[in-house]
């Protein structure tokens, strides 16, 4: 501990030395840390792990035919039923290594034709469906009715549609039911990325495919699964998963994401309540909300704070022991401008300057006046700069 305090105090004096205007840093940022970064990750649910220690326990291989890897079996399938039961899924479900692989599968091996997908999909569905031309937004995040009937004209019957259900920078919630209506009766598929919305919100019964992920909802990292209305959508290569996934099934993590879906909690109201809260007090300090008007997830909200780069907030957060992020995690190691804000109309040096907050099942009402206190200095000290 005394050592990361030291390392802790070197970075802060380094980035106060080159920006001395930042330099409102005490010993704020060695207390408990604080987590508001649930988008990324949720931390693990006490009883998935506990589930999960179930699953190490039982060591045996679940395609095993001997009397050991047939009791692993039946704990896989028993796993698989629950995931499918508490989410109301009445198709099959796909263990896949997370909700990228997931997208992977419905997006290479979908017996479709053309593939297209919205221009604010997640980094790993752009990346498997690489097609130049994307589905446009409007300025809160939605994408446009008119384009895609357009675009299901041009495309033809048999064309695997990408949208998200919520976005996991905006928050912003997609009308999945009327989209995918409009994709059936072109003749579509429709492939709708639930990871930010699984276990949260009800997914879209009347999907063709079904992407989720388990550490976004206090399950274990490295488990995700692929929903299928109908199998005979997919094209089979063999091996374990019904045929549409080979490797060793991962049993304890299987076991996890079914316990943690088992113990999800209707958190939800309480997240809107503390959003409202934090939305009122940055929007008082001259910030502005990311597509106020919109339907949006209650647990996920970005913010722009003029005058302040994302990476100059999310240094200061940092050393003050909060954990935020600038747009999804896969994404903003790397500080590039995002192109959700892009498609939603946001000039190149405002969207620089917004950062994600997002809460969890623990997330409490102190936990927000904590993240205001120091967003309110940075803010203040930004306009007294400006002026």
């Amino acid at each position: 501990m005394l050592q990361r305090n030291q390392r802790m105090r070197a970075d802060a004096a380094a980035y106060i030395e080159v920006r001395p205007e930042f330099a409102i840093i005490g010993e704020a940022f060695l207390s408990a840390r604080l987590y508001l970064d649930h988008a990324a990750t949720t931390p693990l649910l006490p009883e998935a792990a506990a589930a999960m220690a179930e699953g190490y326990a039982r060591w045996a291989n679940p395609s095993s035919p001997h009397a050991e890897g047939r009791a692993a079996r039946a704990a896989l399938e028993d796993a698989r039923g629950r995931i499918a039961q508490s989410l109301g899924w009445p198709g099959a479900v796909i263990f896949t290594s997370g909700a990228t692989e997931a997208i992977e599968l419905a997006a290479r091996r979908a017996q479709c034709g053309e593939r297209l997908a919205s221009a604010v999909e997640h980094d790993a569905v752009l990346r498997a469906i690489p097609e130049n031309e994307r589905l446009p937004v409007q300025p809160m995040g939605h994408v446009s009715m008119a384009a895609l009937e357009e675009a299901l004209t041009q495309t033809g019957p048999g064309a695997l549609i990408a949208i998200q259900a919520v976005n996991s920078e905006t928050g912003v919630v997609q009308p999945s039911e009327a989209q995918i209506g409009a994709i059936h009766a072109a003749g579509g598929l429709a492939l709708v990325d639930c990871a930010q919305s699984a276990g949260k919100l009800p997914l879209p019964a009347n999907a063709d495919f079904i992407s989720i992920s388990a550490h976004k909802l206090g399950g274990p990292v490295g488990i995700g699964a692929l929903l299928v209305r109908d199998l005979a959508l997919l094209r089979p290569t063999g091996g374990q998963e019904q045929g549409y996934r080979g490797g060793t099934e991962n049993l304890p993590a299987a076991l996890g994401f079914a316990a943690a879906l088992d113990n999800a909690r209707s958190w939800l109201p309480r997240a809107e309540e503390l959003r409202r809260h934090l939305e009122q007090a940055i929007e008082a300090g001259g910030g502005v909300i990311v597509a106020k008007g919109a339907r949006r997830q209650p647990s996920i909200g970005s913010y722009r704070m003029p005058g302040v780069t994302a990476t100059a907030q999310l240094i200061q957060f940092d050393m003050a022991g909060i954990a935020v992020s600038a747009g999804s995690a896969c994404s903003s190691g790397s500080m590039k401008p995002s192109h959700v804000l892009a498609a939603m109309g946001w000039k190149e040096d405002e969207a620089r300057e917004v950062i994600r907050v997002s809460f969890g099942p623990t997330t409490a009402r102190a936990d927000i006046y904590r993240f205001l206190e120091l967003w309110t200095r940075l803010a203040r000290d930004a306009r007294e700069r400006a002026a």
